[in-house]
């Protein structure tokens, strides 16, 4: 074999094991970095609170990146002693994603979590999570916006054109609600976000309830992405901040209102939606680390078209 052909060879045989090495690395990175301890605190909700724990749960694992403990409340029926004895190990965690819509918790539970997140955690809450609470300030700060009446709070929705953040005064205005379960537009707001970083300015997310009128401090907070609430499905006409970050202390707590799920429900669309899914992960990862690694998955959805897969289907 000429001497120039066999040099070829050896380069090319040597830019494909490169390649293969990192192709390896890509799909191993997840594995290999260390797993972000993940605490789900649900037991109450007007939800369907176990199919919600139960999808995020899976959608968490199958990324590689996380370990999953669930803590469920006594519930309703709970008795003053399980209540006692109910208290989830937020310091054995990095994150807490909130999917618990209920009666309050006690108060050294309410206390830890607070020190918790001031201490550097990481806080996640789903959809309906930010409906409860209403009597607990500090809460109310940690959210910005909740499921609240137009005499609660401040509104604030998104100037399509700017981004900017514009506020109703409290009063003035709808308070919370949702129109019919559809189809929408969610627009990126801060791309260069961690969490938001390499998705579409505009994906189509799948069939959920569209949180409109949110009220409360709305201090502090970014808004990561907005959706328009389109009066033909019962919305208000105006852009409502769908995902959005809230600093305390040393930590930071992410709220997104998607992820509608009834109990009982057949589909869980909004839930397997793979825009969902990527804004549940990375937000975790970005709550309890302060960056991503998790990359955006193959089969986003567009601005053309929903993509809904199950979490064991999505190629992370």
């Amino acid at each position: 074999m000429p001497r120039t052909i066999s040099i070829l060879l050896l380069a090319v045989l040597s830019l494909t094991a490169q390649e293969f090495k990192r192709s390896q690395d890509e799909t191993l990175g997840n594995e290999m970095a260390e797993e972000i301890r993940v605490l789900i605190i649900d037991g109450q909700n007007n939800h369907g609170w176990a199919g919600t724990t139960k999808a995020m749960k899976a959608t968490l694992e199958a990324t590689r990146r996380f370990s999953v403990t669930v803590s469920t409340s006594p519930g309703k029926k709970g008795t003053k002693e399980q209540w006692a004895a109910w208290r989830p190990a937020f310091k054995d965690h990095q994150v807490v994603v909130g999917n618990y819509n209920g009666q309050p918790w006690p108060d050294a539970v309410n206390n830890a979590y607070l020190a918790f997140v001031a201490d550097g955690g990481g806080a996640v809450n789903v959809h309906a999570a930010n409906n409860s609470f209403t009597n607990w300030k500090e809460w109310n700060k940690l959210i910005a916006l909740g499921w609240r009446g137009p005499k609660f709070g401040d509104r604030v929705t998104v100037n399509d054109k700017t981004g900017a953040q514009i506020r109703t005064l409290k009063g003035k205005g709808p308070g919370a609600g949702h129109g019919r379960q559809h189809v929408f537009l969610v627009t990126v707001r801060a791309k260069e976000h961690p969490i938001m970083k390499g998705l579409p300015t505009w994906w189509k997310h799948a069939k959920d309830e569209l949180y409109h009128g949110q009220r409360g401090p709305g201090q502090d907070m970014q808004i990561l992405s907005s959706a328009w609430s389109d009066p033909k499905s019962g919305g208000t006409g105006d852009h409502e901040p769908i995902t959005w970050v809230v600093p305390h202390g040393k930590g930071n707590v992410v709220t997104t209102v998607l992820g509608h799920h009834w109990g009982g429900q057949k589909d869980f669309d909004a839930l397997h939606c793979v825009g969902f899914q990527t804004i549940l992960a990375r937000a975790c990862e970005w709550a309890a680390t302060g960056k991503v690694t998790i990359q955006v998955p193959k089969g986003f959805p567009t601005d053309k078209a929903t993509s809904i897969s199950a979490p064991g289907e999505i190629s992370w």
